[in-house]
């Protein structure tokens, strides 16, 4: 039977702002750790080394550029931060100190802590000629969890940002190719934490209703508002296409809520319940409607979105699943094996840096992805039980 978790820690909520500028998770239990040095500069983020031995590893990261920046050490997927340094000042030197289990990783670096960063690198942690790197503190283990997670959302959103200002200005230049090739990939930063956008009251719906949501005499908002003017012929019935004020106000507003949503999630932390029930809530977006082709109704993009949310579910799962070894290998051992099997479904169906439209799947193809998600949704119901109560 699973070891039962009784801390105050995994059920609270908290507002507090998270530091991750050093010793940020628990210590290596030899009490040495590996010195590497990291360069940040205006246009790159050279590492001083490429690998490092399971352990306890800290960066040095030098700012030689002229904007504040930031350093990330990714997961293997490029989207779970294990570890960040953050608001570096041109000439300054912050330390990172992170404990790293044998696997793949990335590096990179944030000159202006907005976008996406630049010098992203691959970085392997070898396995430790001493063995004993694993860390066995829970508490720890749980606080590096909910640290990571709080700069992975931080992290989406400031991406978000960056991605809605080109997308609108490109709407509201009348540049529609542009706008329309913006339009999924810069949801998909959305999508990934839609789940926590959802807990700001009115701002999900002002940046993500759908037109079939809207109540009488709602105004229209936002993204799908926008989107229906870009793929105009999709529209059902007449449409007749927006004015240029129209366009203006709807960009104003969207770069607005934006920026607010971006504002909100400075302040945020997580809990480990609110991690497990964020992974579920993420799933239950595919299902109710990334898989039925009803969040994209005009675009049609719906599988950008469904990967968008099997990212952040993959994320939120991948920063607990340590804990999760410890409390119940097994359901570890088929969670890992269905995320797999949905992964690969998804992976079929892409088309260079993005998917098959919806409206060009068979039948088939949809019910395979569908019952995957089914499959997948029976033990990640069970995630949250396992480790909280």
């Amino acid at each position: 039977m699973p070891r039962v978790i009784r801390s105050a820690r995994l059920l609270g909520v908290s507002l507090l702002g998270v530091g991750l500028l050093s010793g940020c998770v628990a210590n290596n239990p030899t009490g040495e750790s590996v010195a590497l040095t990291v360069e940040s500069s205006a246009d790159g983020c050279t590492v001083s080394a490429t690998e490092t031995p399971a352990g306890a590893a800290s960066f040095s990261i030098t700012n030689t550029g002229d904007q504040v920046t930031e350093f990330y050490l990714l997961g293997d997927d490029g989207l779970r931060i294990v570890g960040e340094a953050e608001n570096i000042g041109p000439g300054l030197t912050r330390d990172l100190v992170v404990q790293l289990a044998e696997g793949s990783y990335f590096t990179a670096c944030k000159p202006g802590m907005t976008g996406d960063g630049i010098g992203k690198a691959a970085f392997t942690v070898t396995p430790s000629a001493s063995g004993t790197v694993v860390n066995t503190d829970l508490d720890a283990q749980v606080d590096t969890a909910n640290e990571n997670y709080t700069s992975y959302v931080k992290d989406q959103i400031s991406q978000l940002v960056t991605g809605t200002d080109a997308f609108a200005t490109a709407y509201l230049a009348g540049d529609d190719e542009t706008a329309r090739a913006l339009y999924a990939p810069t949801r998909m930063h959305w999508e990934r934490v839609e789940t926590v956008a959802e807990s700001f009251g009115d701002l999900d719906p002002k940046l993500d209703l759908r037109e079939a949501d809207l109540e009488e005499g709602q105004d229209w908002t936002g993204w799908h508002a926008i989107e229906k003017d870009l793929w105009p012929n999709d529209a059902e019935g007449e449409f007749e296409p927006y004015s240029a004020e129209k366009r203006a106000a709807l960009t104003e507003q969207l770069v607005t809520d934006t920026a607010t949503l971006d504002a909100n999630v400075q302040e945020l932390s997580f809990t480990l319940s609110q991690q497990t029930n964020g992974a579920i809530g993420l799933l239950d977006e595919v299902a109710t409607g990334k898989v039925t082709g009803e969040e994209e109704a005009w675009s049609h993009t719906d599988l950008w979105d469904f990967q968008a949310n099997i990212d952040g579910a993959k994320v939120l799962y991948a920063g607990v699943r340590d804990i999760l070894l410890e409390e119940d290998p097994d359901l570890a051992a088929s969670l890992d094996t269905e995320f797999a099997a949905l992964q690969t479904l998804l992976d079929a169906e892409r088309i260079g840096d993005g998917f098959t439209l919806y409206t060009d799947l068979t039948p088939a193809e949809i019910r395979a992805l569908a019952d995957q998600v089914n499959a997948l949704g029976e033990p990640l119901n069970r995630l949250t039980a396992a480790l909280v109560l």
